[in-house]
């Protein structure tokens, strides 16, 4: 079970602005956390854009699975985890990110300004939920999450509006480097790999021997 990534994005507009994000790439190769965590943070502005006020939501991708919920004060939290993380516990630490963010950042704070704003408790927290047995510290009352109905998408590109692509998204993003652009490419030869695969090829050459297309 592993969290690769907490954020906290506005996302009244497109595209939505990451404010603040903290990642763990200790399990990729150093060639290759660049390009892995600029596709964490275009995917995670994606899911976002498409995040309602007090929405909640997952999007299963590949082996991995973002975690999403929004707030009617123009943001949206995302986690990004591994499919074996417990889902309840995603949101439980999603309720608690999100609370402290906005306790700190008012809505005023960012309303009109696109800054990234530190937040250095996502750096403590993704060390620390990475066991979901310290999601029982969260003082956040289970009926409430419970009794909230998560919305499931089996792939991003089933969130998109009719007409949008993956590869559209890449090739018009701005936050994706050259080499990172070339990675999709390259992971798209024969047909659109979406951007979890393409982290599997950049670490495992031959995977495409393990996908089902």
């Amino acid at each position: 079970m592993k969290i690769l990534y907490i954020g906290i994005l506005k996302n009244e507009q497109k595209p939505a602005i990451e404010l603040c994000a903290e990642r763990d790439l200790s399990s990729y190769s150093r060639f290759t956390r660049t390009s892995v965590g600029e596709f964490m943070s275009l995917f995670s502005k994606t899911v976002a854009e498409r995040t309602k006020p007090g929405q909640r939501q997952d999007v299963e991708e590949q082996s991995y699975t973002f975690h999403a919920y929004g707030r009617s004060e123009g943001v949206a939290g995302v986690i990004i985890s591994d499919q074996e993380y417990p889902a309840l516990v995603a949101h439980q630490l999603l309720s608690k990110v999100v609370d402290e963010f906005l306790t700190k950042y008012p809505r005023s704070t960012f309303a009109s300004s696109n800054q990234e704003l530190p937040f250095p408790q996502l750096k403590e927290y993704i060390v620390k939920y990475q066991d979901p047995q310290q999601a029982d510290s969260i003082m956040k009352i289970q009926k409430e999450l419970d009794e909230t109905k998560i919305t499931l998408h089996k792939t991003i590109e089933s969130m998109l509006e009719r007409g949008e692509k993956i590869d559209n998204l890449v090739a018009k993003s701005d936050g994706l480097s050259t080499q990172s652009k070339m990675f999709y490419t390259q992971g798209s030869e024969t047909e659109s790999i979406r951007y979890l695969s393409v982290v599997h090829n950049i670490m495992r050459p031959g995977v495409h021997d393990l996908i089902d297309y």
